[in-house]
């Protein structure tokens, strides 16, 4: 027995498509908004790692006493270039999202593996703790398993959309990679 009208669950569909338009506009602009903050962060992030490289050099060989000091500038300029890789990777998860409104797991697997690295690379290896070097050394192994994992779901899936029936009724066969293993 009913005792009036049910609530309905629907929406008026204009009133979603309204919705829908805002939410799309709105991540356009945060997306459009990152990006461009990113991109402006690595192009000053390059002139800086160069110009400071170029004047540190006749400092650098002035006072090179050691292979110590040598190791260290080294390790200050892979520490740059990995900064720059960094937000070279976060400007392509930006791209992909912008593009197929979707996060790739592997970009920021990458993304973080990265930032990681870099900081092992910084880090004083005679003043760390042997429990602060296992951890990141785990953080580190859990992060390319991660990698791995991800990716061989990807292939496995690819390899599945290629086996699916096509609408003839007939299974066009996978491509097989003749390469050797």
């Amino acid at each position: 027995m009913s005792t009036g009208p049910e609530p309905t669950a629907h929406r008026p569909p204009r009133l979603i498509e309204l919705g829908e338009k805002l939410v799309r506009g709105s991540e356009f602009f945060v997306v459009s908004a990152a990006g461009l903050l990113v991109i402006a962060a690595v192009i000053f992030a390059t002139y800086a790692l160069y110009g400071l490289f170029i004047t540190g050099i006749p400092r650098r060989f002035g006072s090179v006493e050691s292979i110590d000091h040598i190791q260290e500038a080294i390790q200050h300029v892979f520490a740059g270039v990995l900064l720059l890789m960094l937000g070279l990777e976060l400007l392509e998860t930006l791209k992909t999202y912008f593009q197929h409104y979707q996060l790739r797991t592997e970009v920021i697997l990458v993304v973080a593996m990265i930032a990681v690295g870099r900081h092992i690379i910084q880090f004083d290896f005679e003043h760390t703790s042997g429990s602060v070097l296992a951890g990141m050394a785990a953080l580190m192994l859990a992060l390319a398993a991660s990698y791995y994992l991800v990716r061989t779901r990807s292939v496995k899936t690819f390899e599945e959309k290629l086996a699916k029936p096509m609408s003839g009724g007939h299974v066009e066969p996978a491509v097989e990679d003749t390469r050797a293993a």
